[in-house]
């Protein structure tokens, strides 16, 4: 099944506990640390766009990439809203196109973890390294093998917000390090007559984000051309440990005459 179909509509309201606003703090932090305190910014798996918006109020020049249509219709919503001259991309991660290069490229809220072929994620970071300026900045977070193994795997997680529901059943398969997570999801129907305001539709939706461990993705960033520059666990500045669950990688374009 196509992830973020049914789910796109309700995806904001059931991140509502995710608060973006200190991740978007942190992420402008590292940013800056490294050296990109402004500029063109590439947002790759923008999604709704929470992150993306964040960063534009910052004042990055934005560009945001995702291949759900679903969820960039959501992030034009954001847009028109906030009034943020963000240019927004239908495109797969696996094989995306800009016009130019950036400054800095940003892949948060485990995005890359959707990429379950670690050739396939090589393949990312050669096109990030491509895309970047001359000594640019790639910062990006993944869930860790310890997470879906300890924390998600088997796990059945179901909230109702009245106006939707979902239930998560979550499976993962050790041996390919893999997490499927089964989505169904409950929406009321919008369109429906007063007298009809209790009917909800019924989406399903399959996903599967594979686990790395930072040995991994350190593999694939040398295989792709980029430079690592440091790994931290999520929201601190800390080393990851063996209980991490999410992790923060930054890397730097490398190959470019600066």
């Amino acid at each position: 099944m196509e992830a973020y179909t049914g789910f796109a509509r309700v995806y904001d309201i059931f991140m509502d506990n995710v608060p973006y606003g200190e991740w978007g703090r942190y992420l402008y932090s590292l940013l800056r640390e490294y050296g990109v305190g402004s500029g063109l910014v590439l947002d790759l798996g923008c999604g709704t766009g929470a992150m993306t918006e964040i960063l534009a109020g910052y004042g990055y020049d934005m560009i945001g990439v995702d291949n759900s249509e679903d969820m960039l219709e959501i992030a034009l919503e954001k847009k028109m809203q906030s009034g943020y001259d963000i240019l927004y991309l239908l495109q797969d991660m696996r094989e995306f196109e800009l016009y130019g290069t950036v400054r800095a490229v940003v892949s948060v809220c485990d995005s890359v973890n959707y990429i379950t072929d670690p050739d396939e994620l090589s393949e990312v970071f050669r096109l990030v390294n491509n895309y970047l300026d001359p000594g640019g900045i790639f910062i990006f977070d993944f869930n860790t093998e310890y997470k879906y193994r300890e924390i998600l795997g088997e796990q059945t997680i179901a909230e109702d917000r009245g106006e939707c529901s979902f239930i998560w059943d979550n499976c993962y398969y050790e041996e390919e390090r893999i997490n499927e997570y089964d989505l169904t999801l409950f929406i009321r129907d919008e369109a429906a007559s007063h007298a009809d305001s209790e009917l909800y539709r019924k989406y399903q939706e399959t996903h599967f984000q594979r686990g790395y461990t930072l040995d991994e993705v350190r593999g694939l960033i040398a295989r792709s051309g980029l430079e690592f520059v440091a790994a931290y666990d999520a929201f601190t500045k800390e080393e990851p440990g063996e209980k991490s669950e999410r992790v923060y990688v930054i890397a730097r374009e490398s190959g470019k005459a600066r």
